[in-house]
C-alpha cells in the first residue's frame, strides 16, 4: 500500500512539473530556429540589455527591418570591431524604419571601456546575450566563423523583415565587412 501511494505521489508530480513546462515554453514565444533552414521562420523574441542600459526586445522593433550581427565581440579585434563600426556609422542602418544590432558575449562594462577609447564604436547599437541564450536560439554558435565553437558565435548576420520573419542568413567565415550586401538585403525589405 505505501508504494502504491507513493507511485501516485510520483506520477502526479511528474504531470504537473510536465503541465508547467509545456506552458511556459508554448507561452514564451522562444522556439529555436535552425539557422541553415531560418529564413521564412519567424524570428524568435528576445530581451537583451544594450550598451545604453535599456533593456531591448525584438518584438518592440515589428514594422522595421532588423539587422543582427552576431559576433564574438571584444576578441574579435579587429574584424568584429569594424563590422560593428561600420554598421553604427552607416546611414542605411540607421534610419526610421531599419536598425541594426551587434549582439556580443562580452559584459557591459567591457564594452563601455571600448567605446570611450575608440570612438567609432560610440554610436554603435550593442546587446549584451552574456549567457548566450540568443546565440544558441539563433543557432549561431557552432558555424564556420567561429574561432570558439559551441560557445561563441563568429561573424554572422540575420536580417528579419517588418512582419518579423527572418529575410536573410549569413554566416561569413572571411569575416568581412558586409554593409552593401546586407544593404541590398534592407533596400528589397524596404521598397
Amino acid at each position: 500500500m505505501e508504494i502504491r501511494k507513493i507511485v501516485i505521489v510520483l506520477v502526479v508530480v511528474a504531470i504537473f512539473a510536465y503541465l508547467i513546462f509545456s506552458l511556459t515554453s508554448v507561452g514564451s514565444g522562444n522556439k529555436s530556429v535552425s539557422f541553415s533552414s531560418a529564413i521564412g521562420k519567424k524570428a524568435p523574441d528576445f530581451s537583451l540589455q544594450s550598451i545604453e542600459g535599456t533593456t531591448v526586445k525584438l518584438s518592440d522593433y515589428q514594422g522595421k527591418v532588423v539587422v543582427l550581427f552576431f559576433n564574438e565581440g571584444a576578441m574579435c579585434y579587429p574584424a568584429c570591431w569594424d563590422q560593428i563600426a561600420a554598421l553604427a556609422g552607416d546611414k542605411r542602418f540607421n534610419k526610421e524604419d531599419v536598425v541594426a544590432f551587434a549582439v556580443v558575449v562580452d559584459q557591459r562594462g567591457t564594452w563601455e571601456e571600448i567605446a570611450r577609447k575608440v570612438p567609432q564604436l560610440s554610436k554603435a547599437q550593442i546587446l549584451f546575450d552574456t549567457t548566450r541564450s540568443v546565440s544558441s536560439t539563433y543557432d549561431v554558435l557552432s558555424l564556420p566563423s567561429s574561432m570558439h565553437k559551441g560557445s561563441n558565435p563568429g561573424h554572422t548576420y540575420v536580417v528579419i523583415d517588418k512582419n518579423g520573419i527572418i529575410q536573410y542568413a549569413l554566416d561569413d567565415p572571411t569575416m568581412a565587412i558586409r554593409n552593401d550586401e546586407l544593404a541590398s538585403v534592407v533596400e528589397g525589405l524596404t521598397g
